[in-house]
């Protein structure tokens, strides 16, 4: 039997919330410093609520320590990590392995993307050493998935649905080489999002003003399945910046599909948490933000089937029927020139849009739905409960109850006794759990209608009942603990360079003591660049073959331009480089 667990993105103690009433089996959000998204931070408090919420479901909750850390640093990660621990957290997902090294808690640890996990052995070792889930590289096939999977025993989680990072998880380092800012210190400036001009060396144009490096939204819940026969046990949804309404509708909508698989073989797989989630909408993820979607590469690739290259920003749902849209929906359509264009709905006359601006859509114009104010209007309201169903018996010397947790208490009756004057349904009084999180799965009674409880008395022991099942299962949690290091486990490769992020002492005698010969530091050390070529990104996403120009296709046009080809933004400027076998591409920048 296999445990499947739906990770969904909190950047906040709200939206943690949301997630989990909406079905999420765990959450993973910042902490107080060294996060991988520096702008979504909470406190220590708003953590331990956070997870003493989820831990009434057996949901988890998982923080991110997942940045390098500098060697003045490395104390203050010891007391956050203990900080954390004691608030209540189940894992910590680091990138660091100095962090290994720190004296802190026996708390789970969990392998970030960032530690670019792309092979079983990468993953066999992270294994050895510790690590009870294994974050994969967005990157992979299905095949490379199953090959991961089938080489470890602890659980594989995998993206399926939000943004993609162009460069290979966790070893990009445009944004430090271009402002200094690290996208392995959280603070990314999004250049993969910029306009890109095209050239050869000859300076022919190929491409002007195209995003070339925006890359559509990963959505693979229709390779759920196949994710889940792959190996996979644990599915993460991205987007801790992402707002409440986002991660609702995506929650509730990964949550179904993944219940339908549970439910078609419940020999084989089960949830990793408890309580049902009843959701007062539709979700559909397209009527989220979103860049249009893609499989990335799941399966096979195609061409012009990963970037966004006209735009970064949303585009919806496509909207071929104008009688859908309504007043105040946001739209957006290309011009006839391929400029993005925006605007609200005010009406639809005679088959044609009235926008709030004025635009003029010309005919047969494709439009997409950017914001669905119905839909939106819906999801600021309370849009789920989760329960949990318990059994429950009376009789006359108390009052047993079993939830779906299996957790079990009995109270005595402590009530005040008396013949009925009629018969009395004590039922009425005593399965009201209203705003708790239980609902009665069934009821068995011996105690006779002909007795009367007064219904105060009832509902006081319903109260009862609910804080004894509450102290129960407080007391019955059981943390995931550490796994040991195995001390004599090698490195799969005997050399590190900038591009593995070693960034402090401990991670440097981490990486010797596994076998690793040579070091080198991370480019965020150097603090400056040196002069000549660095390379910032490598990708399986390859700027040719998205424009239908792979050298490896006959009557390829990319026999037309002279390598080496340029990418230029402003004062912006790389270097392409293709490594054909491997299916790869490389951005250098000069200095």
């Amino acid at each position: 039997m296999r445990t499947l667990e739906l990770l969904s993105p909190a950047k906040d103690a709200e939206v943690a919330r949301e997630a989990i009433l909406h079905g999420a089996d765990a959450v993973y959000m910042g902490a107080t410093s060294h996060g991988a998204r520096k702008s979504a931070y909470n406190s220590i408090d708003d953590i331990r609520r956070t997870a003493d919420f989820a831990h009434q479901f057996r949901a988890r909750v998982y923080a991110t320590v997942n940045t390098i850390v500098y060697d003045h640093e490395l104390r203050s990660v010891e007391r956050l990590i203990t900080d954390l621990y004691r608030a209540g957290v189940d894992a910590i997902i680091v990138q660091d392995m100095g962090i290994l090294r720190l004296d802190i808690p026996p708390v789970a640890i969990h392998a970030s993307t960032q530690c670019d996990n792309r092979t079983p052995e990468k993953a066999r070792f992270l294994q050895d050493i510790g690590f009870s889930q294994i974050v994969l590289a967005r990157e992979l096939s299905l095949g490379e998935i199953k090959s991961v999977c089938d080489a470890v025993s602890v659980p594989v989680e995998v993206f399926v649905h939000g943004a993609l990072c162009v460069s290979y998880s966790g070893r990009c380092h445009a944004s430090f080489a271009a402002c200094g800012r690290s996208a392995n210190r959280g603070e990314c400036a999004q250049l993969c999002r910029l306009p890109y001009t095209l050239t050869d060396a000859d300076g022919r144009v190929i491409a002007k003003d195209r995003h070339l490096l925006s890359l559509k939204d990963f959505n693979a819940s229709d390779r759920l399945d196949a994710l889940v026969e792959a190996g996979a046990s644990s599915f993460k949804i991205e987007g801790r910046l992402k707002d409440a309404a986002y991660v609702k509708n995506v929650t509730a909508y990964y949550r179904r599909k993944l219940d339908e698989i549970i439910d078609a073989a419940p020999d084989r797989y089960q949830r990793s948490s408890f309580g049902q989630s009843e959701i007062s909408f539709e979700p559909d993820p397209a009527k989220s933000f979103n860049r249009s979607f893609t499989h990335y590469f799941l399966d096979t690739r195609k061409p012009a089937e990963i970037a966004s290259l006209m735009t970064p920003k949303s585009l919806g749902e496509i909207i071929r029927n104008y009688d859908r849209l309504n007043n105040g929906d946001g739209i957006s359509w290309f011009t006839p020139q391929g400029e993005y264009r925006g605007a609200l709905v005010n009406g639809v006359q005679h088959g044609r849009i009235i926008t709030s601006d004025g635009s003029r859509i010309s005919p047969k114009t494709e439009i997409h739905r950017t914001s669905d104010i119905q839909f939106s209007q819906k999801l600021a309201k309370s849009t789920a409960s989760r329960k949990i169903a318990i059994d429950i018996s009376l009789d006359h010397n108390g009052i047993s109850a079993k939830d779906e947790r299996g957790v079990e208490v009995r109270l005595p009756l402590e009530c005040t006794v008396s013949p009925a004057k009629t018969p009395q349904n004590h039922s009425n009084a005593l399965l009201k759990f209203g705003n708790t999180i239980y609902s009665t799965r069934s009821f068995y009674s011996t105690l006779s209608e002909n007795i009367f409880i007064p219904a105060s008395e009832l509902t006081a022991l319903r109260r009862r009942l609910v804080n004894a099942l509450n102290a129960a299962n407080a007391d019955s949690y059981r943390f995931e603990r550490r796994r040991p290091e195995d001390t004599v486990s090698v490195y799969p490769s005997a050399n590190l360079d900038y591009r593995d992020n070693v960034s402090n002492r401990l991670a440097e005698d981490f990486y010797r003591s596994h076998g690793v010969e040579k070091i080198e530091p991370a480019l965020e050390i150097r603090k400056t660049l040196t002069s000549g070529p660095t390379v910032v990104m490598t990708t399986r996403h390859c700027i040719l073959r998205e424009l239908g120009m792979c050298k490896k296709e006959a009557h390829s046009k990319s026999n037309r331009f002279h390598d080496p080809l340029m990418m230029t933004h402003d004062r912006l400027s790389y270097s392409l480089s293709f490594d054909c076998s491997r299916c790869e591409m490389t951005i250098t920048k000069h200095v």
